[in-house]
């Protein structure tokens, strides 16, 4: 890659509180143009023990881009820009379960799809239209192979971790009410989130893998029948845990990317000059 001489093979997407992922000196901050406006911040293209690198904060500097205004079709064209192969993300997330308690490592496998594309066309859910009609498969959200490894790489540094799992992705930037929440359980949901998708669906349009480690933060509204939970969702109570969990999410992030398989193989039912075509287009300057 010009500039930086590294060639990332590993998208990392980093949710709330994983604002930086090398260490001091490990990295370059890049800025990608997109055909699809800015990125949510900088790229850090580096090292992380021993695999190229190519990091970026969903919610950027500070924690300023709202779930429903993370430019999700920049974020992921921008990585696959840069060559990518797979993107390694990382969430916050409400337990569904009880058994899920704070503090609690998920890789989910699976998803449902609660948005409402409301956000403008950063929150849109695919690359294509305009003439090109393309039918993503989309039956596994999270590629099998990466999850599989996902677990195995958590496992391997003594992390116990859900998985397999159902995420329910809605809009945010609110919460669920309680009635909300209890539905989403109904539904077969684990845990709650406002950030898995499109994001999941549109690196699969380009022909990346995607696997997530999710960190339950809360409760969402309370999943016990009393209506005072001390683990219900409270954002200043999510940050504080997110802020004391870095270090393992780091840990466990930096595991999940080493075992990225080199031989990874992708099939989404895409055509292959359909993706090119959108990789070609061409940037769009900010102002």
């Amino acid at each position: 890659m010009a500039g930086t001489g590294i060639e990332p093979r590993i998208g990392v997407i980093g949710g709330s509180g994983l604002q930086r992922l090398l260490a001091d000196g490990a990295g370059e901050e890049i800025v990608v143009e997109t055909p699809f406006g800015a990125t949510s911040g900088p790229i850090t293209v580096g090292d992380l023990d021993g695999v190229p690198v190519a990091f970026l904060a969903r919610h950027g500097a500070g924690h300023s881009v709202a779930p429903h205004e993370i430019p999700a079709k920049a974020n992921v064209w921008a990585l696959a820009h840069l060559g990518v192969r797979a993107i390694v993300s990382s969430t916050a997330v409400g337990g569904l379960r009880e058994e899920l308690a704070p503090g609690s490592l998920v890789v989910p496998d699976q998803l449902i799809d609660m948005t409402r594309s409301r956000g403008g066309d950063e929150r849109r859910d695919t690359y294509f239209g305009a003439g090109v009609v393309e039918h993503l498969t989309f039956a596994d959200p999270f590629t099998p192979s990466l999850v599989l490894a996902a677990r195995d790489a958590l496992a391997g540094i003594g992390e116990s971790v859900e998985s397999p799992a159902t995420t329910v992705v809605i809009d945010g930037p609110r919460f669920s009410t309680r009635a909300e929440s209890r539905w989403y359980r109904s539904l077969g949901g684990d845990i709650v989130n406002m950030t898995q998708y499109p994001e999941s669906a549109l690196a699969a349009e380009l022909g990346l893998g995607y696997v997530n480690l999710s960190f339950v933060t809360d409760t969402d509204a309370g999943v016990a029948a009393a209506t005072v939970d001390d683990d219900a969702v409270d954002a200043s109570r999510v940050f504080e845990r997110l802020a004391a969990a870095q270090p393992r999410i780091v840990a466990a992030i930096a595991a999940i990317v080493a075992a990225v398989p080199d031989d990874l193989g992708l099939s989404s039912g895409i055509a292959r000059e359909h993706v090119d075509a959108v990789l070609a287009l061409t940037p769009r300057r900010s102002a």
